[in-house]
């Protein structure tokens, strides 16, 4: 009889908190449950960076990366955030100074058609009775959002079936490190039997318990590190004749008293790097009340139609957690006023779906006013204020008006906002109707910064066209 133990971590997003109690935890476990019948292997699911902070902004996530070093993980794959919240040159550098692997079977350079040169398509373990593990991982195909960012990122069923087929061959058990969601784990669970273990993330689901379907073990831990997976696989001649699965609660682990100092470091850390890091010199204090003498939102809205090119731009209030005050802005300030993961979009609609989606937002603006919003790359609290830059509504016939004209039905306009539209479901004209270009790679707070760096220069004989 031979058991093998399976750890993981999920979704971290680069909430600190519990990551002393967790590297303790996971470096405890493996040294305890490793001996001649028992081996013990250690994954991440992807997520483990998230630029919301300011040690993962400041760094690129490489810091995330050396806190992974020092578990010394069998394997992880990547997630979105990895994915698409670093530039193509970022990602490409993100994990030059890793002691893990990164598995990643679905995600390929568009200029070359090949994978990744720090991603394998899959790897194989050995316990110490020779009992071959074979990982595999995936991540989530948006094509909307990976094409653009220089990568194709290929479907579940347009890599599995080969992967399968190459990797069952060469091992005894055979797992998924799946960062593709709950709805895709079970479709994979039910389709393709040949996998024993499939770890899941990405939509943040918690299986206590685990959860089978067939004979395939299901394990998932969560966000934020509150849990971490735990799977028992028990083999008897190198064949599985038992698995069990659970989430623990990180709350549960042991805490010492130098972990709370450790937490503040990375925090301490990540708001000296970004403060060093001078961006523009304010002539007045930019207020994120829009009846404000000087309302930062229209700074915000002058930079989206300047990077996208377009005439007009639509942002909302809520985005803008603080003020930008008089004198020196640095990255820090702006990472703190504009947290968001969020990229820039290009919408192009004829006049007709133009005057639907104005209108859309015209319904919603009262209910959106003071609507809480999570997820979907918002870091914010509420929503606030819809505002316009070269669009404007007259309330009494609904009308929509382009830069003073009124719009025409048969005629295309070109706007540009922020991904989050695209996402949330409150604007659908955008996804039905619209013709959308995304503008990669920078964040909304790039862009802004990049537009204060050129309107309100530290050297004052730059010059810039507001």
């Amino acid at each position: 009889m031979e058991e093998i133990i399976l750890l993981h971590t999920n979704d971290l997003h680069s909430h600190f908190e519990n990551w002393p109690k967790i590297r303790r935890f996971l470096l405890n476990k493996r040294k305890e449950n490793s001996t001649p019948k028992q081996s013990t292997f250690v994954v991440d699911l992807g997520d483990f960076v998230d630029r919301w902070h300011p040690l993962t902004e400041a760094t690129n996530g490489t810091a995330n990366v050396e806190l992974m070093n020092a578990v010394h993980y069998d394997g992880a794959t990547i997630g979105n955030n990895e994915g698409v919240g670093n530039s193509k040159k970022q990602l490409n550098h993100l994990y030059d100074e890793a002691n893990f692997d990164i598995l990643l079977g679905n995600l390929f350079d568009l200029d070359t058609g090949k994978r990744p040169r720090w991603a394998l398509p899959y790897k194989i373990l050995a316990t110490a009775q020779k009992t071959r593990v074979g990982l595999i991982g995936l991540t989530a195909p948006f094509p909307l959002t990976y094409k653009p960012n220089g990568w194709d990122i290929r479907g579940v069923d347009d890599v599995l079936p080969q992967l399968i087929s190459e990797v069952r061959q060469q091992c005894d058990v055979l797992i998924l490190l799946s960062h593709l969601g709950i709805d895709n784990d079970m479709k994979i669970a039910t389709n393709y039997p040949e996998i024993d273990v499939l770890l899941g993330s990405h939509t943040h689901h918690l299986f206590r318990h685990g959860e089978k379907i067939n004979h395939t073990q299901l394990s998932a831990a969560g966000k934020f590190g509150q849990y971490v997976g735990e799977v028992h696989l028990l083999l008897e001649d190198g064949v599985i004749v038992q698995t069990s699965a659970e989430a623990l609660p990180t709350e549960d682990f042991l805490a010492l008293p130098e972990d709370e100092a450790e937490i503040s470091s990375y925090l301490e850390k990540g708001h000296d790097l970004l403060k060093q890091k001078q961006v523009a010199d304010l002539p007045y204090t930019f207020s994120n009340v829009l009846d404000s003498e000087h309302p930062l939102i229209f700074q915000a809205l002058n930079a989206l139609k300047k990077r996208g090119g377009t005439e007009a731009a639509v942002l909302n209030t809520g985005l803008f957690l603080d003020d930008l005050s008089k004198g020196l802005v640095t990255e820090e300030n702006l990472h703190q006023v504009l947290p968001h993961p969020m990229h820039l979009i290009r919408v192009t609609l004829n006049g007709k779906e133009l005057t639907r989606l104005v209108r859309e937002m015209e319904k919603n603006r009262h209910f959106l006013r003071k609507f809480p919003i999570v997820g979907m790359g918002f870091r914010g609290k509420i929503f606030g204020d819809i505002s316009y830059t070269g669009i404007s509504y007259d309330k009494a016939d609904a009308s929509v008006y382009w830069n003073g004209q009124a719009v025409v039905d048969n005629q295309n306009y070109t706007l540009t906002t922020i991904d989050h539209y695209l996402f949330i479901p409150f604007f659908p004209t955008i996804e039905i109707a619209g013709e959308i270009e995304f503008l990669f790679p920078e964040f909304l707070r790039n862009v802004f910064g990049d537009y204060l760096r050129r309107c309100y220069p530290i050297d004052k004989k730059a010059t810039y066209n507001k």
